[in-house]
């Protein structure tokens, strides 16, 4: 039986065994990058898991901000969870159709603003169609309930506290992108960034946390990929980027670990690769 932790990660046995259940809602957090040419919102209204709802990453996020999906005020968090019928007493599935990528950001979301009841469907939509479980193409029946958040500014992290860890060292940062990217020897895919990463960083790219079908590594496989990059795991630790999403995919392995001293540079390269005066190393650290 595959390892299932409401808390982090599920498999798709455990979310079709508990599928009737009442309290179970399911969010379908698909995000692409913009070269994958995918529309998530048209894939999930053609075929979701039963019960689903659409969770726009890039709508329900800080719009004030110019750098991509922001984490969202607290207040914005509340509303649209409340109009998609998620609050409190509920237990959260959440997954995407890559397998196991931007689900990870929004079960970090749900974390940063306190709910504790969240797991990442482990493989995702792909795994789960793969096995032959249901689909469905309908609107889900939405009842609103509260929902009470308690923000956790631990685990979020802004440009001048990460400047101030990467010159410390109190902090273990950890880049999640390609070796390419995080050694400047590959573009970046947002233009008018610069190449390479932030100075005293480590290069786990999250692809690196995963198995060939999507699903997360066990923690023994986790273990070693951490120790493979240098990463220091007695400190806390800071997750980066491209623009704060498989950051989060770093944040779920941690968590798997009982590392739950983890934090996201919600900016993450989007903002430092733009700002000259922002130090910038490059090659392998």
């Amino acid at each position: 039986m595959p390892y299932s932790d409401p808390k982090t990660l599920v498999s798709t046995q455990w979310l079709e065994d508990h599928l009737k259940d009442p309290d179970l809602r399911i969010i379908d957090a698909s995000w692409y990058m913009p070269a994958d040419a995918r529309d998530p919102k048209a894939e999930y209204e053609a075929a979701h898991i039963p019960g689903a709802r659409f969770f726009d990453i890039d709508e329900i996020s800080d719009l004030r901000s110019d750098l991509p999906h922001m984490a969202p005020p607290v207040e914005k968090f509340m509303s649209r969870m409340r109009a998609m019928g998620i609050g409190d007493g509920h237990q959260v599935v959440v997954y995407d159709g890559a397998g196991l990528f931007s689900a990870a950001r929004v079960w970090w979301l749900f974390r940063l603003m306190g709910k504790m009841d969240v797991a990442v469907l482990d493989g995702g939509l792909p795994k789960w169609q793969a096995e032959g479980r249901p689909i469905e193409d309908l609107p889900p029946t939405v009842r609103d309930r509260h929902m009470t958040v308690s923000r956790q500014a631990q685990m979020i992290k802004d440009v001048t506290q990460v400047a101030a860890a990467s010159k410390l060292g109190d902090y273990q940062i950890i880049d999640a992108r390609s070796a390419g990217r995080f050694a400047g020897t590959e573009p970046e895919p947002r233009e008018g960034l610069r190449g390479g990463h932030i100075p005293n960083s480590k290069n786990v790219p999250f692809g690196e946390l995963l198995n060939a079908d999507g699903t997360m590594k066990d923690t023994a496989g986790l273990q070693a990929a951490f120790d493979a990059a240098g990463a220091d795991l007695t400190k806390p630790v800071i997750a980066s980027c491209g623009s704060g999403v498989t950051a989060a995919v770093i944040c779920l392995g941690l968590e798997r670990l009982g590392h739950d001293r983890h934090a996201i540079y919600d900016g993450s390269w989007s903002e430092w690769g733009m700002y000259n005066d922002l130090k910038v190393a490059t090659g392998e650290e």
